[in-house]
């Protein structure tokens, strides 16, 4: 289930998303980087599709023809990736308790 990047409000995955479409709780734009399966804030160009053209603000709707929402939800889970990385390496190298 996708969820709006905003809010979290829930969406369908399999929704389709136009221009004009927004998010039904918060009215924030759905066709918008930050909502797209192919943003990464740490890959060139802020997308993982090759071919997209520069999109200056993110959070806005865009023309984008490569615009799929993400149906990991809340910004592609991007972030989540490294918390979850960061909490296991933590754990990891984390001295441990004497019992």
């Amino acid at each position: 289930m996708a969820a709006c990047t905003f809010c979290g409000e829930a969406l369908d995955a399999g929704m389709r998303v136009t221009r004009e479409a927004s998010c039904p709780k918060c009215g924030r734009d759905l066709h918008a980087c930050v909502q797209c399966r192919h943003y990464d804030p740490n890959a060139h160009n802020k997308c993982r599709e090759p071919q997209a053209e520069w999109v200056t603000d993110r959070e806005r709707r865009n023309f984008c023809e490569y615009f799929v929402l993400n149906p990991a939800g809340r910004g592609g889970g991007q972030a989540d990736r490294a918390a979850s990385a960061r909490s296991k390496l933590d754990r990891l190298f984390k001295p441990r308790d004497p019992e």
